[in-house]
């Protein structure tokens, strides 16, 4: 059976942690183990935090979108915004890179989403915006699997 929430919320860093916070405690019904809930809150964090910032470039105007499917041993996230979208994602994903180095932006937003998600695909449009999906399997349901 699958369960679903939806969400939207203004491109400001002060709703990274509001993000952060409402996916995991929807995501907390599948018991799924702290390990897990810290890396999907982790991904939600930086993904919103890309969203905000490269996306948005910090202007208050945007919007961010997330998605949230829960299923007996899995987790499906969307974030997408309507931002400026990347010009080359396989240089986006590359460690460290960054359009931000004045930020201090570390470059390691995707890398972490790789890591820590067992699927990630990016789709983005130079001015139309960028998506973001990602999937882990919870590891309960692998022990069953083996």
């Amino acid at each position: 059976m699958k369960n679903s929430m939806e969400i939207k919320f203004s491109a400001l860093s002060q709703n990274e942690a509001f993000a952060r916070v409402t996916v995991g405690a929807f995501v907390a019904q599948l018991d799924p183990t702290m390990e897990e809930i810290t890396e999907i809150k982790t991904v939600v964090s930086e993904a919103v935090t890309n969203a905000i910032i490269h996306g948005y470039h910090n202007q208050p105007e945007g919007t961010v979108f997330i998605s949230v499917t829960l299923e007996q041993d899995s987790i499906e996230l969307i974030i997408r915004d309507e931002g400026v979208g990347i010009d080359n994602i396989d240089e986006a994903k590359q460690p460290l890179y960054t359009t931000k180095p004045e930020l201090e932006r570390s470059g390691m937003g995707f890398t972490i989403m790789e890591n820590f998600m067992d699927e990630l695909q990016v789709i983005s449009e130079p001015m139309m915006g960028t998506t973001v999906y990602l999937k882990k399997y919870l590891s309960k349901s692998k022990a069953m699997c083996n």
